[in-house]
């Protein structure tokens, strides 16, 4: 039996993969993801979405006016790609250090993604200017066929898109995101060191049944949508494993509580006031302190080429209860374990 430590201390983690939202949802979340992170992969799904390096630039700048003052937090921005995306666009933001990577939506997988890729096909010349230039790609990998099974989704985009496009461009650096399943797992597992996944807390503690036993609860429910439980099992494994192709990535997607418990309840789960102790919750479980700055400090610096943070954060083993909502500019938002009592805290 491993022994558990009283507190942990690691380098500052980076989340690859976060949603901050606009105007006043960006006032009152961006400083929950700030005051953990040193950087964090901003997702351009917003309405209407960030397709450009001047609409990149300009969005950075907003979030930069939404950090409380003294805060050290860098966004990485990236490009919201659509079946008109310019190249040469995204390698001059690429160049200048504006853009990070480019986003792929298939249309209407998830929020705001209308305006995503109808085609993937389409995308031959910009994946091409990319794989050039060593612009990472991030991906949702999901279809949106209305015959496909919502359970099934991102395991036929493995075998239908995902490995379509690592044959036609092999040296193209992939970030397979909130990944949910055992056979994305296994294809990230068994690719090239070009590839790579994020995994999410929610992802990593609930099942299928969080959404569906005891009634329909729509806090729980997030795109890609959570699994079997011998998914969540594969998941686990893989984020404690030690592999460097698993890190961190939230997708921390703040939605107001009416938007979440309505007749059409919008997909997102609001994870980012407590995402680390809700990551090193799951570490702790599976006796692997010895991986968890890796997952959360190491590995995504390591594969977007970027250097590793130089300050520290430390957690303790201290009882957190989670709060049942949280007031945002005016709105309620309900957080990840809300109500529950986690037992790491960030030490202030």
């Amino acid at each position: 039996m491993s022994i558990v430590p009283d507190s942990i201390t690691i380098r500052r983690p980076d989340d690859w993969h976060v949603h901050l939202r606009d105007g006043a949802m960006l006032e009152g979340v961006a400083q929950y993801t700030a005051r953990q992170f040193a950087r964090a992969i901003v997702m351009p799904n917003l309405s209407p979405p960030v397709t450009t390096t001047a609409l990149a630039d300009a969005y950075r700048e907003r979030i930069l006016c939404a950090i409380e003052p003294g805060t050290h937090f860098t966004p990485l921005m990236t490009a919201y790609l659509t079946d008109a995306t310019d190249p040469d666009d995204l390698a001059d933001g690429f160049a200048r250090g504006i853009l990070t990577a480019a986003k792929l939506y298939p249309a209407n997988a998830t929020t705001n993604s209308a305006h995503g890729v109808s085609d993937i096909a389409r995308l031959a010349p910009v994946l091409s200017r990319m794989q050039d230039i060593g612009m990472v790609l991030c991906i949702h990998g999901e279809v949106t066929d209305s015959d496909v099974d919502v359970f099934d989704r991102e395991a036929v985009f493995i075998e239908r898109h995902l490995s379509r496009i690592l044959r036609h461009f092999p040296e193209l650096k992939v970030v397979f995101e909130h990944i949910t399943t055992q056979d994305a797992v296994q294809f990230v597992e068994s690719a090239g060191p070009n590839v790579a996944a994020t995994i999410t807390p929610q992802h990593l503690h609930i099942n299928r049944n969080a959404m569906l036993v005891g009634g329909i609860r729509p806090h729980a429910y997030c795109l890609p949508v959570a699994k079997r439980e011998t998914h969540r099992l594969a998941l686990r494994k893989a984020a404690t494993s030690g592999s460097s192709r698993f890190f961190l990535g939230t997708d921390s997607a703040p939605h107001s509580r009416e938007a979440k418990e309505s007749a059409c309840g919008c997909a997102g789960i609001f994870n980012a006031p407590y995402a680390l102790e809700s990551y090193l919750q799951v570490f702790a479980d599976e006796g692997a302190f010895e991986q968890f700055e890796g997952f959360a400090s190491l590995h995504g610096p390591a594969f977007y080429g970027l250097p590793v943070n130089e300050g520290t954060i430390t957690l303790e083993r201290a009882e957190l209860v989670v709060p049942d909502t949280i007031d945002v500019g005016g709105a309620q938002l309900v957080p990840f374990h809300a109500g529950e009592t986690l037992q790491w805290s960030i030490r202030r």
